[in-house]
């Protein structure tokens, strides 16, 4: 487990995917620990306060004096460039997500590309990357329905997933020697915060078990992987399966507070 109380000091936080229901958690919360957030999107005015930790204020327009929101692509490297320039990026958050129909087979691989050169360019680097259960070490860890969609309607998705992954694990990839902690929860929810946040590892530091976590739990998380002021971060180049209070094994949540598994 990792304690998330103070999860972050001052900094400066690029958060790719920051209007999602993931990024904009993420957003919100380093904002309210004070720090600088730069985050790039297609749409700035789809960035608004999220409804986890946002309570009654969910769904107005998330604005801030520290807050400073591109508009263009991750697969457009100078678009990527600019989030880093001249704000002294000290941690990034790589939160991207979509349907394959919707945002390509390869978005996720080529935006982070993207995000790697910029962070190698500008000195960045610690960096916190969501993918899911399922990818890499992992396939087997995930349940046998969710196993049936990664191989069928997910397969692209999982594709361009695991090659995001390779980005940072295989020895060769171009982010192979960042600060990368690799974050693989299962069900994702929109509901208030927990405090309960579970990383786990295999005995041999091969991902464990994921399991359902609202955005608003992992977004806290995400923040601590990457407060580069915390040098002794225990999952720093690992892939840690994620879960919360209702443990790992990930049974279909039905509440209305989590979405179905092809949302993940």
């Amino acid at each position: 487990s990792v304690s998330c109380a103070g999860i972050c000091s001052k900094g400066s936080i690029a958060v790719f995917g920051g209007t999602g229901k993931l990024g904009s958690e993420c957003v919100f919360q380093a904002l309210k620990e004070g720090n600088k957030v730069s985050v790039l999107a297609k749409d700035r005015n789809r960035m608004t306060i999220p409804p986890g930790s946002g309570g009654s204020l969910a769904g107005n327009k998330l604005e801030d004096s520290l807050l400073t929101v591109y508009e263009g692509s991750v697969t457009d490297e100078n678009a990527v460039n600019n989030v880093f320039e001249g704000n002294d990026i000290s941690g990034v958050i790589i939160a991207l997500g979509g349907r394959s129909k919707n945002v390509g087979t390869s978005m996720l691989t080529d935006g982070t590309k993207n995000i790697i050169n910029s962070m190698n360019r500008f000195g960045v680097r610690r960096v916190a990357v969501v993918t899911s259960i399922g990818c890499g070490d992992s396939e087997r860890k995930a349940p046998l329905f969710f196993r049936a969609l990664m191989y069928t309607v997910m397969r692209k998705t999982m594709k361009d997933k695991n090659n995001q992954e390779g980005l940072f694990l295989r020895p060769d990839g171009p982010g192979h020697e960042l600060e990368y902690v690799i974050a693989r929860p299962g069900g994702l929810g929109v509901g208030p915060p927990t405090g309960v946040v579970n990383a786990n590892l295999e005995a041999n530091g091969a991902g464990g078990e994921g399991g359902s976590i609202h955005r608003s739990d992992l977004a806290k998380f995400l923040l601590r992987a990457v407060d580069n002021t915390v040098t002794d971060f225990p999952y720093l180049r690992k892939t840690p399966g994620i879960s919360s209070f209702k443990g790992t094994g990930w049974k279909k949540e039905k509440s209305a507070d989590f979405d179905a598994p092809t949302e993940v």
